[in-house]
């Protein structure tokens, strides 16, 4: 009993402090308030709701969404615009001249005897800079039964033009600051580097009545590299330990703004004595559902990848971005 009555007398008293409080915060009504006439039903509310509203309208146009579909490109394995392997001069996202754009994304490769994974996002802002950064996994299977992983951080610079709008291609400059994660693997396969940076020069031009009547954009990359496997088995070794240049190129086919086919080719070099490493190309679908939301599914040929022969698999890679 005692204890119900000082629960009463505790709400009893919050309830009064509620109302005091609620009592005090209320202001004075003006002399002439009860005159006053009623507000219009669809008047503007004032105050915090419009500066909620011009605040809103003000993230809308910085980061936006001002160019066309699919002009971003989807995301490739290291994270940059581009298509599944090779980076486009492409910038991320579909942010204008004036705006931020933005992506993030998740690729995965289900290959036989390893399991190749990438996740990250990027950044570009005002169609002129890019920034991304990724972390790639290859669970490996077979006698070595273990992980390795890197990080990749990037940053691409439009040089000039424009992926549709002018008779010459749009040109970027970009770099990839690769870190292997798990050093053991590599080290013992040769590797000279644990860490190292990729230095590219791409150009990208659509050709809106390139085959058929249908849209087509190209891009060429050439690469310098040091890189074994993309930098998952490190970089440089005995056989070659200096920078050389790789070629890479994409071609897509768009059917409609939101279907295309495309297919890559991603030259490799040959650094460790122990490793074959075969060069790299792709063929797949993608589907750009809006600027929000994409999906590509397709066959890659990775050959041979370290002591694990005829690698090749399909691969799905999914999109967010704005």
């Amino acid at each position: 009993m005692l204890a119900r009555r000082v629960a009463r007398a505790a709400l009893a008293a919050a309830l009064l402090v509620v109302a005091t409080v609620a009592r005090a915060d209320t202001p004075p009504a003006s002399p002439d308030e009860s005159n006053a006439p009623a507000a219009p039903a669809d008047a503007t509310p004032a105050g915090p709701a419009s500066a909620d509203k011009e605040g809103w309208d003000r993230w809308k146009e910085v980061f936006g969404s001002g160019r066309l579909l699919a002009t971003g490109g989807v995301t490739q394995v290291e994270g940059s615009a581009g298509g599944g392997l090779v980076p486009w001069a492409v910038l991320a996202g579909y942010g204008s001249e004036d705006q931020i754009g933005g992506t993030a994304f998740y690729t995965r490769v289900p290959a036989e005897d390893l399991m190749i994974q990438a996740y990250g996002g990027a950044l570009s802002f005002l169609q002129r800079v890019e920034i991304s950064a990724a972390g790639q996994t290859a669970d490996l299977g077979g006698p070595i039964h273990e992980d390795v992983s890197q990080v990749i951080f990037g940053a691409k610079v439009r040089l000039f033009g424009d992926l549709v709008y002018t008779p010459w291609p749009t040109v970027a400059l970009g770099v990839q600051y690769k870190r292997n994660l798990d050093y053991s693997i590599p080290e013992s396969l040769g590797s000279r580097h644990r860490e190292d940076a990729d230095f590219y020069l791409a150009a990208s031009k659509v050709f809106l009545n390139g085959l058929f009547g249908f849209p087509v954009l190209l891009n060429t990359t050439v690469r310098a590299t040091r890189a074994n496997e993309l930098g998952l088995l490190g970089f440089g070794g005995p056989h070659q330990n200096e920078y050389e240049p790789m070629f890479e190129g994409s071609a897509l086919l768009f059917f409609t703004r939101h279907l295309a086919i495309g297919g890559e080719f991603r030259q490799k070099p040959q650094n460790l004595r122990t490793v074959d490493e075969d060069n790299w190309a792709d063929a797949f679908l993608a589907v750009f559902i809006n600027k929000h939301l994409s999906l590509v599914g397709g066959y890659v040929r990775m050959g041979d990848v370290a002591v694990w022969q005829n690698q090749d698999s399909y691969y799905l890679n999914v999109q967010a971005g704005f």
